[in-house]
């Protein structure tokens, strides 16, 4: 029994155009005040499902890739069963929460996908050992799996003040970007990383620097989460431990990036241009990313970041559209799991266009406290933005399965 991996890999793009369909009725309703449906409820089902449907299903597909042909049989159909259950999670996420908010059904089925996400850690930990034990993508891997077992206990807490009607709007908001940290830094970031590196091929022994680092992420990444809680008041040593957790990260992923290009130039050469571009786009929205975290650790920016929703806008889309969506995108094509086509390419520079002229706006949106002159037209430049980010995945998701 084998993967189908090209199928589980075309639901990821046909769900990455519903998430890109449920953005573009958010900023319908934004530019044009569209009736339909309530703005709160679409954002709960843009969220989930980009989080579910796109990136973990993605994610996880491609981790039990690496499995194929080192386990049963049983434990394949096992790993079918977990993307299955995921997938039924994710569309019940979509729908019931743009028809009722947070209520009965739609958290029955968050629920479902946590639960889901439980068993395919617990069983991929497991057969981690099938892999050649020498390569440094099992740490990442390893560590991905606990953060996002991690990240829950932000979802449970808030559904627990929910539940006792004891919601303090401080612990909420917390409790929101713990989830959001450890989805985003933690599983997000750390199962990308250990793809990069399977793909690279790299090993433990190539260099001491890549245990080292692996190390420092997996460590700092538990202390950046205070960089997220900088608009409470704490106490002056949690926020020392923040800044120097904030300079590790950049110092020890500058130092990362420059080892890994050096040692793998010849493999980024060979690979096609449109895909090496959008690897060099992903690597300086991760350097921009660490280096505005940095830059939240200054309390005139942190108050400012956290008071002015589209400055928290534009980081969130640079993470989950410049960095993680587009990296997984490179992975695909990069690795020939899709052909990629004239056509598609076509779709995927129109895309990444997109990702870039979205970002721009909302970062230039989000300068305004700074005495920068308002962004004219904003809502209808960010409206043309989801238009060509929608276009462009369109395309490449029906060239992608009509193959």
């Amino acid at each position: 029994m084998k993967i189908n991996l090209q199928f589980w890999l075309k639901f990821s793009l046909l769900n990455l155009c519903l998430v890109a369909v449920i953005g573009l009725l958010m900023r319908s309703k934004i530019s044009f005040g569209f009736t339909y449906f309530d703005f709160t409820y679409l954002l709960h089902s843009h969220s989930h499902f980009a989080f579910s449907g796109w990136i973990t299903h993605t994610i996880m597909t491609l981790m039990i890739f690496l499995l194929e042909g080192k386990v049963s049989h049983s434990r394949l159909r096992i790993y079918k069963t977990v993307l299955i259950a995921n997938l039924i999670c994710s569309y019940g996420m979509l729908i019931f929460f743009i028809l009722q908010g947070y209520a009965m059904i739609s958290i029955f089925f968050s629920t479902g996908s946590i639960l889901v996400s439980y068993a395919f850690g617990f069983y991929f930990i497991k057969d981690l050992k099938k892999l050649d034990s020498n390569l440094i993508a099992i740490n990442w891997f390893k560590a991905a799996l606990l953060f996002n077992i991690i990240s829950s206990i932000g979802t449970f807490y808030l559904a627990f003040m929910m539940a006792t009607k004891s919601i303090n709007e401080d612990l909420k908001l917390a409790s929101i970007y713990y989830f959001l940290h450890f989805q985003y830094n933690g599983w997000f970031f750390f199962g990308c990383v250990g793809l990069l590196f399977s793909y690279l091929n790299i090993k433990k022994t190539a260099n001491s620097f890549y245990n080292l680092s692996f190390k420092l992420f997996t460590f700092i990444c538990f202390p950046a989460y205070i960089l997220s809680l900088l608009w409470l008041k704490i106490p002056d040593w949690v926020y020392i431990l923040a800044i120097i957790g904030a300079v590790i990260q950049v110092l020890v992923w500058f130092k990362l990036l420059s080892i890994v290009i050096k040692a793998h130039k010849p493999i980024f050469k060979n690979t096609d241009l449109l895909l090496r571009s959008i690897l060099i786009f992903v690597c300086l929205a991760l350097c921009l990313k660490f280096l505005l975290q940095l830059g939240s650790t200054i309390p005139y920016l942190s108050q400012i970041a956290s008071s002015f929703r589209p400055i928290i806008i534009a980081y969130l889309h640079l993470v989950l559209l410049a960095i993680i969506s587009l990296f997984l995108l490179f992975y695909i094509f990069a690795n020939h799991f899709i052909i990629l086509t004239k056509k598609i390419k076509v779709g995927l520079l129109i895309f990444v266009i997109g990702v870039f002229l979205n970002e721009l706006v909302l970062s230039l949106q989000g300068l305004l406290p700074f005495g920068f002159p308002s962004v004219p037209y904003v809502n209808m430049l960010l409206f043309g933005a989801a238009i060509i980010l929608l276009f462009g995945i369109s395309i490449t998701t029906y060239f992608a399965v009509k193959e």
